[in-house]
Order: structure tokens, then C-alpha cells, then sequence
């Protein structure tokens, strides 16, 4: 880090260090991740008594409308951060889902059109790529599921910024072209996101680049705070009872619990018990595997699931998600591929949002959990989609049904459509048996 950017770290913002989450050792505000002493993981800490005095409710809402109107609690020296008017996303009132389900205030947090590239990733890179910028990065780099490669190179593009992203080479196309299209480099790498990980940290390493989730991680995973901030705010400044959300590398889940808790400590919320739960795809559970096992370590697997953006065998926050989940009397559940396709259909025709994998494990892990009895109907419950059904068409491939093909006279159509609604009642019937 240079001395200028010291600087300006010290005297513009409200971050003050990297602390190790296990021994609590300190750290200059570099591009470093792992602590030099016990191999812990490294955040970001803050000044909250300066933040308790200088950010109010009325200062965010003046904000930009994105997610840099909470940029006092972000980690960055800067005024002027790349703002793609990533965040500030809906808060979906779901009353079709939740009669469905039995509930009564159901929520869907709705990242799925997010920008620019359309999932919750767009939210780490702004503040990454920032960053990185703050650095002196001049290339740019990621190891990616898909959704993590196209907000890179996008936001890359956008800043202007040498951008090389790693992928699994047999990932859907759509996330392939998603990411092509911005002419970065990308690396289609034999082998599943484990192995991309562990070939970027050796790259990383060689090269020197700044990889949002490997050396400029601390900064990078801060961005997921935002989700939490702006249910907050979009509830009337209020904290829901229950959350549910995907659990991936485990990292999201713990910073949505993290904005939470900030925005009580500096006083924008009023203090409450929040529930949180999270779905992982039966393919790749190792979190709802060690939960159900009552075990505080995770066992690393080989992924095998149509939810390829959450297939991480190897989950690095995920000892701090099962703590999450078991001190906040949440829980942790998995859902087969079958129920994957089942939520992405049950949101799409309940509440016209279109979610890829990840989101179709959220909500038939939310559904599995009501039937279940483990959420309560009266609490405000708020289920987080964090993509595109756009990015994942290949999972829902001959399972949404075929148009109905017509001559073009009035006929053809009329039988068409006595045909439609036949098929219709013939549905409902075995529904209701």
C-alpha cells in the first residue's frame, strides 16, 4: 500500500484495519486475506463510534441511489467509487408465494435484477474493483462459478481495468457468453471451482493481480453487506424475524448477519432477534451436512448439482455460517435437483420472477422449511434470490412446458385453447389429490 493511500485511508474513512477473525491480530489495509499467524481469515474492522456520529438515516436516503449510499460503512478511501448503479434492488411483497405456502409476510429480496449483470455478485465487485483501483491494481482478476466472472469483467470494463477470469469449463452458456462478451480473458479450466481456487491462489501469487475473492477478499466480501442494509431500510428501518439465503462458500450468509448488526450498533435500527437459514443443493451440502451432523467443521465434497453457481466443496466461511445459523436458532437444509426445478417454477408462477439455480434452492429449501414447521407463518420472513433464470436456461430445458402451435384461423386457436385449459383442470385435479 502507498503511503498516499495510507493517507487518505486514515483521514476519509471509517475502515481502519484487517482483523483475523479468529486471534483478533491486526493488519494494514493491504491486499492480504489469511492472517500471518493462525491462518485465520481476515476482515474489515471499523471506527463505529465515528460512524454512530456521523451517519444518520436522513445522510444514506440523500445517497446515490445504489449501493454506495452506504459507502461510510465500505471499505474504501474513495468519494468517487465505480458506481454502476449496482444495489437498491426490490423488496417484493410475495402474497401469491406466500398463500401458497402458508405464510403471511413473505418477502423476496430481489437480486435477480441487479446491474449490470444481473445477480448479487455486481454488489462485491463494485466495492473489490474500487478497491483494487485504491491499490494501484491495474489487472484484475476472479476465480468464478459464472455469476462472479460476468460482474468483473463488466465492472472491469466499465473502470477501464486489465481483466483475466477463471472458470469451470463446463459451466452454463449463458454465464460463458455473459462473460465473453466484456473481452476479458477467460480461462476454462478442467476441473470443478476448487480446483479453479486453488489454481488462482498460485497465479495470484506469481502475478501479482488483485483477485476480488482471494487477495482483495476482505474488501470484496463487504459488498454483501448492502443486501442486509437495504432490507433494513426498504422494511421502514426495520429488521425482519427470519432470513433465508443460499449458502455458497458461506460468505454472503455472514455478511447480510453483519449489516444487521452494524446498523444496530451505530443506532439506524432498533436491536431485534433475526432467524437466519440457509439452502444449499443436495449435490454439494457440506454446511447442511455438518449441521445435521451437529459437527463444527466442515467436510470438504466433490460437487455434483445443476446449482453449479453455490458448488463449492469446500465452503471457506462456512464454520462462521453454522454459527450464525445454530446461535439464531435458524437451520440449515438441502434440497435435491428435482425440487431445485419445482422453486424456480413455483417462484416464476407465483411472482413472476425468473431465478436461476441457486434462487430455485432457496425457495425449496423455504418451502421445506415451512412444511416442516420451522417457520413460524406470523414471522416477516424475508428469502433472498441472488441471480438470473436467464444465466441457468439448460436447468429448466423441458420442464416449463412447450408453446402450442397453430394454423392462423380462429379454429385452430379455439381448439388450441380448449385443449390448454383441459391440461389446465387435469393439473389442478392431481394437485388437489
Amino acid at each position: 500500500m502507498t503511503q498516499a493511500i495510507a493517507n487518505q485511508t486514515k483521514t476519509n474513512a471509517t475502515f481502519r484495519a484487517l482483523k483475523c477473525k479468529e486471534c483478533g491480530a491486526e493488519y494494514e489495509l493491504q491486499a492480504m486475506h489469511v492472517c500471518e499467524y493462525c491462518f485465520g481469515p481476515l476482515e474489515v474492522a471499523y471506527d463505529y463510534t465515528a460512524l454512530r456520529e456521523t451517519v444518520t438515516r436522513e445522510s444514506i436516503q440523500k445517497g446515490p441511489h445504489s449501493i454506495w449510499r452506504y459507502r461510510p460503512f465500505l471499505p474504501v478511501a474513495t468519494d468517487n467509487p465505480i458506481d454502476v448503479g449496482t444495489g437498491l434492488t426490490p423488496l417484493v411483497r410475495a402474497n401469491r408465494l406466500a398463500r401458497r405456502l402458508g405464510l403471511k409476510k413473505l418477502y423476496i429480496k430481489n437480486d435477480a435484477v441487479n446491474m449490470p449483470t444481473l445477480s448479487f455478485k455486481d454488489r462485491v465487485v463494485s466495492v473489490a474493483l474500487t478497491r483494487a483501483r485504491e491499490l494501484g491494481f491495474t489487472t484484475v482478476s476472479c476465480a468464478s462459478t459464472g455469476n462472479l466472472a460476468n460482474s468483473t469483467a463488466a465492472i472491469a470494463a466499465h473502470a477501464g481495468l486489465d481483466c483475466c477470469v477463471f472458470i469451470p469449463a463446463d459451466l452454463e452458456a449463458g454465464k460463458v457468453l455473459g462473460t465473453l462478451i466484456y473481452s476479458p480473458t477467460v480461462m476454462a479450466v478442467q476441473g470443478n471451482y476448487d480446483q479453479v481456487n486453488r489454481l488462482c491462489s498460485e497465479v495470484a501469487n506469481t502475478y501479482g493481480w488483485g483477485f476480488v475473492n482471494i487477495n482483495l477478499r476482505p474488501y470484496y466480501s463487504e459488498g454483501s453487506k448492502t443486501l442486509g442494509y437495504e432490507v433494513a431500510e426498504q422494511l421502514g428501518w426495520e429488521l425482519p424475524d427470519h432470513v433465508v439465503a443460499p449458502l455458497a462458500s458461506g460468505s454472503l450468509f455472514t455478511k447480510i448477519y453483519k449489516g444487521f448488526q452494524e446498523f444496530t450498533e451505530v443506532g439506524l435500527v432498533e436491536g431485534k432477534h433475526v432467524r437466519f437459514s440457509g439452502a444449499q443443493a443436495d449435490g454439494c451440502s457440506p454446511i447442511a451436512q455438518a449441521y445435521r451432523e451437529n459437527r463444527d467443521f466442515i467436510k470438504p465434497v466433490k460437487p455434483s448439482t445443476i446449482a453449479k453457481s453455490i458448488a463449492i466443496g469446500n465452503p471457506a466461511d462456512g464454520v462462521y455460517a453454522l454459527d450464525i445459523a445454530r446461535k439464531t436458532n435458524g437451520n440449515i437444509e438441502s434440497v435435491s435437483d428435482p425440487e431445485i426445478i419445482e422453486g424456480i417454477k413455483l417462484l416464476a408462477e407465483t411472482e413472476g420472477i425468473f431465478t436461476e439455480t441457486a434462487g430455485g434452492t432457496t425457495i425449496a429449501v423455504l418451502k421445506k422449511l415451512v412444511e416442516a414447521g420451522k417457520i413460524d407463518p406470523e414471522e416477516t420472513t424475508v428469502a433472498y434470490i441472488t441471480g438470473n433464470g436467464l444465466k441457468t436456461q439448460e436447468a429448466v430445458q423441458g420442464y416449463a412446458g412447450e408453446p402450442l402451435t397453430i394454423e392462423p384461423k380462429l379454429d385452430s386457436f379455439e381448439r388450441a385453447l380448449e385443449r390448454s385449459r383441459t391440461l389446465e383442470r387435469l393439473d389442478w385435479q392431481q394437485v388437489l389429490v
